[in-house]
């Protein structure tokens, strides 16, 4: 088989046999850039090219054979030999089994990266087929009982089972090999190869390994709330953390240093890329896995909840040539979201767009993308100032977090680049004091920045288990409603179901403060103002609060006065 990195790329592939053309590549490019789904699958999808094509042009090259899952007889050995977590987790199908060589069904051959780990977890030599990935998931539902498998029943199974692992006190003990062992246990992968489905199942945004003196909890944070999963035993905590190391490429051996790694992978036909950060605490290692899944987060500023209004008017200030737009908020708020929509509606061939983040959360198509690295000088501030170097004309700087960052980025503007940040405020105005704090001039903030968009996320009501109710005179006061002004309209909530594991939310929605400068504005940021002064005026020109925003969202029947009062109660 050859090597990986000798593989033409499938762009070059596909116009070389004359399968697509390059309009129609670029289409299907720009349709993956949104869903996040595979830009061969969106091929046979449309009816570019029949399935059978694509399939044989792929196998070709990395010379493998194209198997047919529905006249292929599996295998039961295979079977016994991958659990269905990781069938599903790598999007494979075990056919047969022939001494230490295991055959498995695979629908993308051209991404090779995981045969080693899987060689390694199943303990036999691998031999890839090709087939289509409807087939392969058709096969695993038929083979695999799915719906039966849970977390709690594993680790049930794991407690009644005993299963015998080394315990945590004695990890200094362990060398690689030993860890590697430990982190190859059957139980070990399939645990932890659950816990990362039933994560991307739920939409959770992060999970949480966390050892604490007599136990080890599991969480999920879902829709910014963290939910407690079945706790496995304590004696557990050192082998998923090995395996997740394993995983992401990390020195398994090292416990007393955090670590950070990636691991990419494809499930249920969908690529996800899960980033793991590792922090040694007293009772072992912390370790949170960060779920980036593009079929889940629509970077479109039609899908982030703007309001017509809004949206229209941040659609004319990014097509400026210049200015700088900054978008505030507290970590987890949407923020990184909302930029990267507004970088998406401007990325065209004409225009070269860089970005500085900490750390690169989504790959974007066509802009270039760079990790900061503080730890060896690599900060917002010198990324910024080797940007402008690099012919712009769209720069976006993760956050303007000192004196000099904002000094660069202002001077960008002023050189005529368009600048998109994000600030740490409670609110849109907000930004003007934070920039003055910093000892930006007054004539520089207002000569340069466009606007500041203020956001927060509400979880919205569960459509599932969603019912009509009357809000007590409390709720209504806390947002500043009388029962006068609440009277005729419909308020809901959700009494908790199954679907949305008994929260009553499910998803959120962003709610907008979008201070726009003007020349009365202007005129009193050249006084030095206070924020409530500036928030006053542009409230009187038409700006809604964050506040008003959400009672927006509640009289849509969105979301509910509990959620709205949580995320805007530091402006009460």
């Amino acid at each position: 088989m050859p090597e990986q990195a000798k593989f033409k790329p499938l762009k070059r592939l596909l116009l070389e046999r004359s399968l697509v053309s390059p309009k129609q590549w670029e289409e299907c490019l720009e349709q993956h850039r949104h869903s996040g789904k595979s830009v061969g699958k969106i091929l046979v999808e449309l009816g570019i090219i029949p399935e059978e094509a694509l399939l044989q042009a792929v196998a070709n090259q990395a010379r493998m054979e194209i198997i047919n899952l529905e006249r292929a007889e599996i295998d039961k050995a295979a079977l016994d030999k991958v659990p269905a977590s990781v069938a599903q987790v790598y999007n494979i199908m075990p056919v047969k089994l022939q001494g230490n060589t295991l055959t498995v069904a695979i629908s993308d051959p051209l991404n090779l990266e995981f045969l080693d780990d899987l060689r390694f977890t199943v303990g036999c030599n691998i031999q890839p087929a090709v087939a289509p990935e409807d087939q392969i998931q058709e096969k695993i539902n038929q083979h695999y009982n799915l719906e039966k498998q849970s977390i709690p029943e594993l680790v049930n199974q794991i407690k009644t089972k005993q299963i015998k692992v080394p315990l945590r006190a004695k990890q200094s003990k362990f060398k690689s090999e030993e860890l590697q062992e430990l982190a190859a246990q059957a139980p070990v992968v399939k645990l932890l190869n659950l816990i990362i489905l039933e994560g991307i199942r739920d939409k959770a945004s992060d999970i949480h390994f966390e050892p604490f003196a007599d136990e080890f909890k599991i969480r999920y944070r879902i829709d910014g709330q963290c939910i407690e999963a079945a706790s496995p035993p304590k004696d557990l905590d050192l082998a998923l953390a090995s395996r997740i190391k394993v995983m992401a490429n990390l020195d398994v051996a090292e416990t007393r240093l955090p670590q950070d790694g990636r691991i990419l992978t494809n499930i249920g036909g969908k690529k996800v890329d899960l980033r793991v950060s590792t922090l040694p605490t007293v009772f072992g290692e912390s370790i949170v896995m960060r779920i980036l899944d593009k079929s889940v987060v629509s970077l479109s500023l039609d899908q982030v909840g703007l309001g017509e209004e809004d949206k229209t008017n941040l659609r004319k200030l990014i097509q400026r040539p210049n200015g700088i737009v900054v978008v505030t908020g507290p970590t987890g708020s949407g923020k990184t979201t909302t930029l990267y929509s507004c970088l998406k509606e401007i990325n065209k061939t004409e225009l070269k767009i860089i970005t500085a983040e900490d750390p690169v959360e989504y790959d974007i198509s066509g802009i270039m993308q760079i990790n900061t690295k503080p730890k060896i000088g690599l900060t917002f501030a010198k990324c910024l100032r080797h940007i402008l170097r690099q012919d712009p004309d769209v720069i976006m700087v993760g956050e303007i977090r000192d004196k000099e960052t904002a000094e660069i980025a202002i001077q960008a503007t002023l050189t005529g680049h368009l600048v998109f940040s994000t600030l740490h405020t409670n609110d849109a105005p907000g930004a003007i004091t934070r920039l003055l704090d910093m000892g930006i001039a007054p004539f520089l903030i207002t000569s340069t920045l466009s606007a500041s968009l203020a956001q927060r996320l509400l979880r919205t009501i569960c459509p599932d288990c969603k019912e009509p109710y009357q809000p007590t005179e409390k709720e209504l006061s806390q947002v500043g409603l009388t029962k006068a002004q609440a009277n005729g309209k419909k308020f809901y909530r959700g009494k908790g179901c199954k679907s949305c594991k008994n929260l009553g939310y499910k998803g959120r929605v962003g709610i907008f403060e979008f201070f726009v400068l003007d020349d009365e504005l202007i005129s009193l940021i050249l006084q030095r103002k206070s924020a409530q002064v500036l928030k006053e005026a542009a409230a009187k020109k038409g700006m809604r609060s964050l506040r008003e925003a959400g009672l927006q969202k509640i009289y849509q029947g969105l979301t509910t006065f509990e959620e709205l009062i949580s995320q805007t109660q530091a402006f009460v």
